[in-house]
C-alpha cells in the first residue's frame, strides 16, 4: 500500500522525501535507457492532435478547402465524376446540378471570393459520348 501523506507536510518536501529514499535504496539503479536523454515526444505543436485525427479518419485535403476552390475542382473533375453514368440524361443531371451550386456560389460567396464558372452541359455530354465510343 503508498503511503499516505502526513498532515501538515507540504506535497513536494513528502514526495521530494520519497524519491530521496528510493534513490538511497538503489531502486532507480538500472533503469533501462540510464544515462541517455529522454526521448523528445512532444508534439510539434497544439494541433499535432487534429492532423492525427485527419490522418487517422483518412479525410480528404478537399474538405478543408474554401466553398470556391472546391467548386472549381469539382469542374475540372466532371469528365471523371460523369464516365460511369449510365445516360446522356443521367450525365445532363449531374452537371446541371453542380451549375446550380456553382450559380448559388456566384450569387452568395462565402469565404474568398474565387472565380468559378458553370460547366458546359453540351461539352460535357460530348466528351462523355467520345468517351463511350458513340
Amino acid at each position: 500500500m503508498t503511503e499516505r501523506k502526513p498532515p501538515g507536510v507540504p506535497v513536494g518536501n513528502w514526495v521530494d522525501e520519497i524519491i530521496r529514499a528510493a534513490t538511497a535504496r538503489g531502486e532507480f539503479d538500472d533503469l533501462p535507457g540510464a544515462g541517455k536523454p529522454l526521448a523528445d515526444d512532444r508534439p510539434p505543436d497544439e494541433d499535432w492532435w487534429l492532423r492525427q485525427k485527419i490522418r487517422d479518419e483518412e479525410v480528404p485535403a478537399d474538405v478543408f478547402l474554401p466553398p470556391g476552390l472546391q467548386l472549381r475542382k469539382e469542374v475540372a473533375r466532371l469528365p471523371e465524376t460523369v464516365r460511369d453514368l449510365p445516360t446522356e440524361d443521367a450525365v445532363r443531371e449531374t452537371v446541371q446540378e453542380l451549375n446550380a451550386r456553382v450559380a448559388a456560389f456566384i450569387r452568395t460567396p462565402t469565404g474568398p471570393v474565387v472565380p468559378v464558372a458553370p460547366a458546359d452541359v453540351e461539352k460535357v455530354v460530348a466528351a462523355w459520348r467520345e468517351a463511350r465510343g458513340r
